[in-house]
């Protein structure tokens, strides 16, 4: 090893390059591509996705009787372009497609109305009720479920800590709030969602508000979700499914309630919650598209369930507490392209024009042992009448306005 002689000074060590400087994006953009089967087939909104039309109730009920919908999923788009220019003159912007995406040659990012801030209605009662929380895959609950949630404390301002899970990032995105100018569709002028097509191939966004966006999507719509479930004699709901090839996880939850016919208006009495996540969650931003990175953290936490998986129960207990109808969901967490220009250099600022973003996901919805409609009348009038008897409010009822 090689002495340093008396009085030598040490060599320099080798300066630290510079930090790039990064310029943020002057126009960001989110493409949410979603497959619909079973009832979500009917509207997105059911299903917690963002816009999405009014549900045909008679196609719906088809649906979940076993018809209607010839087995074809339906496609589902949400597309907002944010950007921190004002427009040059009216506000205006479009995205264009290829002719396989039967999206016509464009669809028109609407800036929507900023509605006025409603407060409480003067005569505003609080409701009552309670909102019982399950988890977990399995014939049975597991220790220390139900949680119970007293909707009239919330009302209060004493909201339980970790009812809604703060451990997923809820990333929507461009928004009006977060954006100087912004657009998006649906809209109250457009909203056709596609019937079929392909978003494979290129894409193109330009308005009077942001750089033009060009990308190439690889990836098309995912395979629909197929979910059977069947009840067991030990009263718990078996469901099974065929893997979606590019899912990166999978969750489900299912709601039911139970709701005194005598009580008031306000007073929702018991809604059933549960959750295939192997912990308490309830919901956020597990509803929403999801990137695969967040989705792998969870699969590890054992939130959402992973993509080898094809079975699990709804427990018994869920079952007897919510009563004769639930209204379930399953997701299946897709794949994400990003896209920036222009591409990062090796050297020097990097000033970014724009990003986009296109997220995946495949969703299906149904009612488990909702009754045929041999069983729910239309064999005379007497028939009619002793089902109305026997009708009882159900959260099927509650959530679609569907009477007995």
């Amino acid at each position: 090893m090689a002495q340093r002689k008396p009085g030598a000074r040490p060599a320099a060590a080798p300066p630290r390059p510079a930090a790039q400087i990064v310029t943020p994006p002057k126009a960001r953009y989110n493409m949410d591509v979603g497959t619909l089967s079973g009832l979500a087939e009917m509207g997105g909104g059911m299903t917690g996705g963002q816009g999405g039309g009014k549900m045909d109730m008679g196609a719906a009920m088809r649906m979940a009787m076993g018809g209607g919908g010839n087995g074809q999923p339906l496609h589902d788009l949400h597309l907002r372009l944010g950007s921190v220019l004002s427009p040059t003159g009216a506000p205006k912007a479009d995205h264009f497609f290829l002719p396989a995406a039967n999206m016509g040659p464009s669809v028109p990012l609407i800036t929507p109305e900023r509605a006025p801030v409603e407060g409480a209605p003067p005569d505003f009662e609080r409701p009552r009720g309670r909102l019982l929380i399950f988890w977990g895959c399995g014939a049975h609950a597991g220790a220390g479920q139900p949680v119970i949630i007293d909707f009239a404390k919330i009302a209060q301002g004493q909201v339980p800590p970790d009812l809604f899970t703060t451990r997923v990032p809820s990333d929507r995105g461009p928004s009006a709030s977060n954006s100087r100018s912004y657009g998006e569709w649906p809209n109250g002028k457009s909203g056709r969602m596609p019937q079929g097509g392909s978003v494979i191939g290129e894409h193109r966004i330009a308005g009077t508000y942001s750089p033009e966006i060009k990308f190439t999507l690889q990836q098309d719509y995912m395979a629909p979700l197929r979910v059977r479930a069947t009840p067991a004699a030990d009263g718990s709901i078996g469901l099974v499914w065929q893997s979606v090839p590019t899912a990166t996880g999978y969750y489900a939850w299912a709601m039911g309630a139970k709701v005194s016919g005598r009580r008031g208006n306000n007073d929702v009495g018991d809604i059933i919650w549960w959750s295939s996540a192997s912990s308490r969650e309830f919901g956020g931003a597990l509803w929403e598209w999801l990137s695969p990175s967040v989705v792998d953290r969870l699969v590890t936490e054992g939130v959402v369930m992973p993509p080898s998986q094809q079975s699990c129960s709804i427990p018994a207990e869920v079952k007897q507490a919510a009563g004769e109808q639930m209204f379930s969901t399953m997701i299946a967490y897709g794949p994400e392209a990003n896209f920036v220009y222009p591409p990062r250099p090796q050297t020097g600022p990097w000033n970014q024009e724009w990003i986009a973003r296109v997220r995946f996901r495949s969703i299906t919805s149904w009612v488990p042992g909702m009754p045929d409609m041999s069983e729910r009348g239309g064999r005379g009038g007497q028939n009619g009448d002793d089902q109305k008897k026997k009708c009882k409010r159900s959260i099927f009822g509650a959530i679609t306005g569907i009477g007995c």
